[in-house]
């Protein structure tokens, strides 16, 4: 067998660089997987540029990974050598501790971090990964097309399917980009009045082509009172990374009405009247496990979702990401790495 090809951060800001390494061997309750394609995605910052504590070099970026298993540890079991797996953000969990036990895998007592960040992920020709954290991946789906599901996808996914909207009411999709393009498709196909809201007019053709019903221009008008125009929104799903952002649309919540925010912005301020009244909500929402990650691919697979990507090989790691950084792709980027 050749050697592991891996883009690897060797300290925190000093970029990507190619490096050759002997395969390795899966542990007890690990799969290695073959990597076919993985998203970049700017989560992936935290390893490349260092922003979170406690991080441990060198280490091989990447969550978004769809792959085939390649190999098997001794006390995996239900899966096979050959069968098409995807790993995301989630890296795995015990199975046994409290929160598992209660159903909260996402919060394990002892599998910690994230892939990509706390253990090697997909920017590699080959990668380990707990069996916990394996996906099951729909034959007809693409991989270098559906990537980004792993990421963006499981979390515009599982954020609508649990943001107490029922089919038929007003759900707004905060910011049309590399998770909005997605969070639109999936809203309007779980049957949602789905709006639209954006700085600009410029993706107001795209986002209704994708399946918004309205849009609004948070650039010309309020977009909070834009929403209450239109009757209050049951949910928004705040994508923006701006926290002023953010803070503009909380408003726009009708009664009962959910804000999930899936954007990392920090801080903002939220008007405890403007929820107080309404009996709303600000929440935030974790991507989800393995087995949101396969509800999201089946789903997708299923009502034709489908990322919008620009594609690098995986020797172009450090050009893709800063072509992510610049908020300039159209909407994620994907390194293939393997037909």
């Amino acid at each position: 067998m050749s050697g592991l090809r891996a883009m690897v951060v060797n300290e925190p800001g000093g970029g990507l660089h190619l490096e050759q390494r002997e395969v390795p061997v899966p542990g007890p309750q690990e799969v290695r997987v073959r990597v076919h394609a993985c998203g970049v995605c700017h989560s992936d910052a935290m390893t490349i540029e260092g922003r979170m504590p406690g991080l441990v070099y060198p280490r091989t970026p990447g969550h978004e990974v769809i792959g085939t298993v390649d190999a098997i540890g001794t006390e995996v079991r239900g899966w096979v050598v050959g069968e098409r797996v995807g790993v995301g953000w989630f890296p795995g969990s015990c199975g046994y501790c409290r929160h598992c036990r209660h159903s909260n895998t996402f919060a394990c007592d002892n599998v910690h971090g994230a892939t990509g960040v706390t253990r090697d992920g997909g920017y590699a020709t080959h990668m380990l990964a707990l069996a916990s954290a394996l996906a099951r991946v729909p034959d007809e789906l693409d991989p270098v097309e559906s990537a980004p599901l792993l990421c963006a996808g499981i979390t515009t996914f599982n954020a609508l399917r649990h943001c107490g909207a029922a089919s038929g009411e007003l759900v707004a999709v905060y910011g049309v980009g590399g998770l909005g393009h997605l969070a639109i498709q999936f809203a309007a196909r779980m049957g949602f009045r789905t709006i639209a809201v954006n700085r600009g007019r410029g993706k107001e053709s795209l986002a209704r082509s994708l399946g918004a019903f309205e849009y609004i221009d948070s650039a010309k008008e309020d977009p909070a009172a834009a929403l209450r125009t239109l009757g209050g929104a049951k949910a928004i799903i705040a994508t923006v990374t701006s926290a002023e952002a953010m803070q503009a649309v909380v408003g726009g919540l009708g009664t009962n009405g959910t804000m999930m925010v899936i954007g990392a912005v920090g801080s903002f301020t939220i008007d405890s009247l403007e929820l107080l009244h309404k009996r709303a909500a600000v929440k935030g929402w974790y991507s989800g496990t393995a087995v949101d990650s396969e509800d999201t691919l089946v789903f997708s697979q299923r009502h034709k979702v489908v990322s919008m990507n620009e594609v690098y090989p995986l020797e172009e790691a450090q050009k893709a990401y800063e072509r992510m950084m610049s908020s300039r792709a159209r909407f994620r980027v994907v390194l293939r790495i393997a037909e």
